[in-house]
């Protein structure tokens, strides 16, 4: 059954535009990964689907009565909305068919025969077959579950949600779709705001639901668990695959292959005839070069392959440090309560070191202790000799709002990174023509986060120390920084929840727990 049909959409901006002549379908029970390049238009499509936003050409068509919800970046919440208020509103039809139904058994005990009667209990029999077609007597159940699972602690139940985070306003929205179960969830990346454990639940949810869903998402991990389809929107056009997100890299390729074995045959061959007709088209085999011509004309022409080249980051030579460049005695630290507790661990020149753990174990807080950014409470950290430390903060305060990217990028004091030098880093990192001129402000998260990695790389340091470095990141540009990063030969520290992108790169990973801290060397 087809929920919903795109039918020859297209968008753009001024003049350019994001994609032209979409079409596909979304079918009951599927659940579809969105994949692209930052800037591809994933988002964009999301809101026209939704009804958001509208498309310049083409129509979106939706199955009468189907139920499609996006999920809201930007949360508004009414004054005094608690969590717990806000995960009910999911289930919002299912309290308003209990108090119906208490009202209606009150009725139904006041009156003895009649039609009113008989309408009353028909009315009853109805709301307690959807009720119970809903498991709705463990609807309080299903709502601590939910909560449980996206990382919420039962006394943040009566809180203001205005008091939250805005990565925890998001995780109460998703809770309120979650619990909704509306026929077609739209996501755009469900995972930004949940640590490793609270993926992982989600990753089972959605896998035991019975809705479908369209799910933007940079998590590969998460893309593979859960989707069975792969919409790929490259250069304004989208292209349907079967299976999760490795099955569609297989395919891309296999396919890839083809067209461009395809379209290498078609230029060989269309060059061989355009040079048969210059050579003959006025001498005996005229006839033949004329009608080479004619079927040249009528030749559908096979297109190039579409190319979407991951930047080719580099991180430089790194200057040689001392045989240890981290060493941390009995460290402990925390804000009121301690977050780190009795850490101790030296780190060796080239040690890759991926951190883990909870939301507020203490990720950063150990980061930033171990490269003497904040004072430990107790112990101590040494530096070894000749460190050298790059530090890119999730934040991305590192490069400053008002400066352009070439100018972010520029060492200070270094004369000799002139703007055509640093243009030409930048390009190595995804940032090229005009956004390299526009400043840091008025660049989207993914392109912030490419100028920060640019300037890192600039700086000629031999420790690298990164917090959630993925975050605005595509899957291209992932898989490219995480090539860089192997190939670079200093030493590396850093937070992540992209659990593929801990597996590719740590070779050491420390794990924050409630109970402590684990070292896996």
């Amino acid at each position: 059954m087809i929920l919903l049909s795109a039918r020859d959409l297209s968008r753009q901006f001024g003049a350019q535009p994001v994609f032209r002549h979409v079409e596909f379908d979304v079918r009951a029970g599927e659940k579809i990964g969105l994949v692209g390049p930052n800037g591809s238009g994933k988002t964009t499509l999301l809101n026209i689907l939704a009804g958001r936003d509208d498309a310049d050409e083409g129509a979106v068509e939706l199955r009468p009565s189907c139920d499609i919800v996006l999920l809201e970046q930007q949360p508004d919440f009414p004054p005094g909305q608690t969590l717990i208020d806000e995960a009910r509103l999911g289930l919002d039809h299912l309290y308003r068919l209990q108090r119906e139904a208490v009202e209606l058994a009150e009725l139904i005990a006041n009156e003895t025969e009649g039609d009113d009667l008989r309408r009353h209990q028909r009315r009853y029999d109805q709301i307690q077959h959807e009720l119970e077609r809903h498991d709705a007597y463990h609807v309080e159940h299903r709502v601590e579950e939910v909560l449980t699972g996206l990382g919420f602690a039962e006394q943040d139940y009566g809180r203001p949600l205005v008091q939250f985070s805005g990565g925890q306003q998001n995780r109460a929205l998703l809770a309120r779709m979650l619990l909704h179960e509306p026929d077609l969830m739209l996501l755009d990346e469900p995972t930004n705001h949940l640590d490793i454990s609270a993926t992982e639940w989600l990753e089972g949810y959605l896998l035991k639901s019975r809705q479908a869903m369209l799910v933007v998402s940079h998590d590969r991990y998460f893309l593979d668990r859960v989707t069975n389809r792969t919409l790929e929107i490259v250069q304004g056009k989208v292209t349907s695959y079967s299976g999760n997100f490795s099955a569609y890299r297989k395919q891309r390729e296999e396919r890839d292959k083809v067209l461009r074995r395809t379209y290498e045959r078609q230029q060989e061959f269309v060059a061989k005839t355009e040079d048969f007709i210059r050579r003959n088209k006025y001498g005996q085999k005229s006839n033949q070069a004329h009608d080479r011509e004619k079927k040249l004309s009528r030749l559908e022409e096979v297109e190039r392959p579409r190319e979407e080249a991951a930047p080719a980051m580099h991180f430089g030579e790194a200057a040689r440090a001392g045989d240890w460049v981290i060493d941390a005695v009995g460290l402990w630290k925390g804000f009121g309560t301690p977050l780190i507790c009795d850490f101790t661990l030296r780190i060796a020149r080239g040690d890759r070191v991926g951190i883990l753990g909870p939301n507020g174990s203490g990720k950063t807080t150990l980061l930033r202790t171990l490269i003497g950014d904040l004072q430990p409470d107790r112990g101590s950290v040494r530096l070894g000799t000749g460190v050298e430390i790059g530090y890119f903060d999730q934040q991305l305060n590192s490069v400053p709002a008002d400066a352009t990217a070439i100018d972010a990028v520029r060492p200070p004091g270094d004369m000799s990174f002139t703007p055509a030098v640093a243009r030409h880093h930048l390009a190595r990192f995804g940032v090229r023509g005009e956004t390299a001129l526009q400043t840091v402000a008025q660049m989207s998260g993914g392109e912030k986060s490419k100028v920060a990695l640019a300037r890192l790389a600039a700086l000629d340091v031999n420790l690298l120390v990164l917090d959630e470095p993925t975050n605005h990141l595509d899957l291209w540009a992932r898989e490219s920084l995480e090539e860089a990063l192997k190939e670079f030969e200093g030493t590396l520290l850093f937070v992540s929840h992209d659990r593929y992108f801990i597996d590719r790169v740590a070779e050491h990973v420390i794990v924050l727990e409630d109970d402590g801290w684990r070292y896996h060397a």
